[in-house]
């Protein structure tokens, strides 16, 4: 029985590797000459970010031109930290003893509570300023989350727990995948399509109202990436912190 599964999954994985390569050869094929100087797929991104006043052409390709791409980045992010979160859920065999303190020295404690507000204001800019920028809610996200860890170090493991209720971030990373698929939405509700850029006007170019939807999408990325990122590493710091089999770690 175990030999037939065996083959049976082999098998799959020869058809679907098979179908990918075919895939992967035709679009080969199919590239442009190494070296040449004429490549239209930027051209036209370039043309199509500055049509829409977008100063950061990334954050047109992330956030219009290709939106529904994010969105499967997005969704697989929060498949990612869902799993983590059911994967390390307490166990019966297991409880929460009292967090032993972290013996980081004063001058390490010193210098993470003053880079703390720092890099959380960092993290924030770089995604309010996403589309006029380089960077954008998924660096500002992740640049935000691992700032405000900072107060692991810089005090300890219950002023962290203060500051972090898991209720929060678990809530505002929902909320924030909720608001991305309603702005979607809204798109073919007025008449154009999923993730459309016509919803709002386009703005003065080079501000931070102009861009259309792409800031409001990059804002929900941001949110989103930064309440996964503290989601997922506080589920790690129990595991490593707090949590105890009933014989010992």
């Amino acid at each position: 029985m175990n030999r037939q599964r065996q083959r049976l999954r082999l098998w799959l994985l020869a058809v679907g590797g098979a179908g990918l390569a075919a895939l992967l050869v035709a679009a080969c094929l199919d590239l442009p000459h190494f070296g040449g100087r004429r490549h239209p797929y930027g051209e036209r991104a370039v043309q199509a970010s500055l049509d829409r006043h977008t100063a950061n052409t990334i954050a047109s390709v992330n956030f219009d031109q290709r939106a529904y791409d994010t969105l499967g980045e997005m969704s697989i992010l929060f498949a990612a930290v869902l799993g983590c979160v059911v994967l390390l859920r307490q166990a019966r065999d297991e409880h929460r003893a009292t967090p032993e303190p972290v013996d980081a020295g004063r001058p390490v404690r010193r210098y993470a509570l003053i880079v703390l507000p720092v890099a959380l204001v960092t993290g924030l800019y770089v995604i309010a300023h996403g589309q006029l920028s380089p960077g954008g809610g998924f660096q500002g996200g992740v640049v935000a989350a691992t700032a405000l860890h900072l107060l692991y170090l810089g005090a300890d493991y219950r002023a962290l727990e203060r500051v972090r209720p898991l209720a929060v971030p678990e809530t505002s990373d929902a909320l924030a995948v909720c608001s991305y698929l309603v702005l979607g939405l809204a798109g073919v509700l007025t008449g154009t399509a999923f993730l459309s850029n016509t919803l709002l006007p386009y703005g003065t170019f080079n501000t931070l109202s102009s861009g259309g939807t792409v800031p409001l999408l990059n804002a929900a990325i941001g949110m989103e990436v930064a309440s996964a990122v503290v989601v997922l590493l506080a589920h790690f710091l129990d595991q490593a912190v707090e949590i105890e089999e009933e014989h010992g770690r």
